[in-house]
């Protein structure tokens, strides 16, 4: 018996069977929806294409370009338009590009003097080596300055994590920024010196790593792993119990209101911890996956406006803008979407994608649809001189969107590790546990793969 269950039908779940398939390795995923892929919701209505999770795959390790390449979607692979980078942070109630150079951002209004000069005295600002945890708001005002979490951190927490500066832990949340300052002793030296090093390892920063999609949306890559597993993929079935026994586990499942167990010799936990909640754990040692359901989602409003080209008054020829909570604004970001991909909206037509909620006001994400159009197209309205009223929405919403690597998650993580080591071919892979960006999780499942192909061909 060297079969291996995979709960979850996310990009993490499906990445990982695709490979242990690809090595040999018998593989079952069980979703307990009809439909795979998780947060990424691709939707072709009325010739518009809303992205109602992530809009893009950042290409940080090459280990993401071979899963494009073995998956056969080169050919349907889209890179962004080369005149849709700009960026843009929201400042004296307007969108400010942000600088793309040193030139610039001692140029750009997006900053003050004060806060200039708080980057230039950033290297000379004693480490703090003493180990002690930090959320990322303490962490930038002790190494630049309050202007900078206040009208750019607080507004990048916001595009990535829907979440709040004060609680995120920068060694959890941002462990790249807390390890530049750990060997380097400083952000501009760690970015400089630490590039020869990223490239040496094959791995592009975040913030410079090529972004791309496809033809008909994220959605393909999901749908097309899913195609390429074929029966191995189990649809609207549950997991509700994990036996561990002398040579394996037994995982009790349940389709069409039936339950069995199925014997596997190893098991990949690719879900949502929320969703441990509902999932009983049978092992020798009494373990418990009770701490992992206390991490918090907040929840988030995705919203999707369709406008004719002339009732726009912005250019919107860029990535999107995020907006600090400082500015007054109900929105957390506006992503370009039709400017980013050819195909996303009719000709003279554009596409706006607005997220509402998160940690910043939860309670607006849940209103009713016309009411977070209400909301989207007034702010809309101030910030990129929208007028006349949309030609297309649609919107979802996530009661519980995105892991928060708030201030101890670590203990959550070695929870995991310490199930892992007592539990033997129980894993735990994605977004709460390796990062939260789509291609986190795609490596999260490469590697997971690797992992346990190791384990069960032994």
């Amino acid at each position: 018996m060297s079969s291996v269950a995979i709960i979850g039908g996310g990009i993490t779940g499906l990445t990982a069977a695709f490979y242990l398939k690809r090595r040999g390795v018998a593989v079952t995923v069980y979703e307990a929806t009809d439909r795979v892929g998780g947060a990424i919701r691709s939707v072709r209505q009325d010739g518009y294409l809303a992205e109602f999770g992530p809009n893009t795959i950042l290409e940080t390790s090459p280990k993401i370009t071979q899963l494009v390449k073995d998956a056969g979607l080169e050919s349907r692979r889209l890179d962004p338009d080369p005149a849709a980078g700009a960026r843009y942070v929201v400042r004296y109630q307007r969108p400010i590009e942000m600088p793309g150079s040193p030139l610039g951002f001692f140029t750009t209004p997006l900053f003050t003097l004060g806060a200039k000069w708080a980057v230039l005295r950033e290297p000379f600002r004693p480490a703090r080596r003493d180990g002690v945890e930090e959320s990322i708001a303490d962490f930038v005002r002790r190494r630049l300055c309050r202007e900078f979490l206040d009208h750019a951190i607080d507004a990048l927490v916001a595009g990535i994590y829907a979440g709040n500066p004060e609680k995120l832990s920068v060694q959890q949340a941002f462990p790249r920024l807390a390890a530049l300052e750990e060997k380097y002793g400083s952000l501009i030296k760690g970015q400089i010196l630490g590039a020869r090093e990223r490239k040496q390892r094959g791995e592009v920063a975040k913030d410079r790593a090529a972004k791309f999609s496809f033809d008909e949306g994220l959605q393909v890559l999901p749908d097309t792993l899913c195609d390429l597993l074929g029966d191995s993929v189990r649809r609207n079935t549950s997991v509700t119990q994990l036996v561990e026994t002398g040579s394996g586990w037994r995982v009790h499942v349940r389709h069409d209101g039936s339950e069995q167990p199925v014997e596997h010799r190893a098991v990949v936990y690719a879900g949502t911890t929320y969703a441990l909640e509902r999932l009983t754990l049978a092992t020798r040692q009494r373990l418990s996956f009770a701490p992992l359901t206390e991490i918090r989602y907040p929840p988030v409003a995705s919203v999707v406006l369709g406008f004719r080209r002339e009732d726009v008054t912005h250019p919107c020829l860029g990535f999107g803008m995020l907006i600090p909570r400082v500015e007054g604004f109900k929105m957390l970001g506006t992503i370009f979407s039709s400017a980013l991909f050819p195909n996303r909206a009719p000709e003279g037509h554009l596409t706006l994608t607005s997220y509402v909620g998160g940690e910043r006001q939860p309670e607006l994400a849940d209103r009713s649809p016309e009411e977070l159009y209400a909301i989207t197209v007034a702010d809309l309205r101030v910030l990129l001189g929208v007028r006349g009223e949309p030609t297309f929405r649609h919107h979802y919403y996530w009661p519980r969107a995105i892991p928060q690597y708030n201030l101890g998650y670590g203990r959550y993580r070695e929870l995991m590790s310490r199930i892992e080591e007592q539990a033997s071919g129980l894993f735990f892979a994605g977004h709460y546990r390796d990062g939260i960006s789509l291609g986190d999780s795609i490596v999260s499942g490469i590697n997971m793969a690797e992992r346990v192909a190791a384990v069960v061909n032994r």
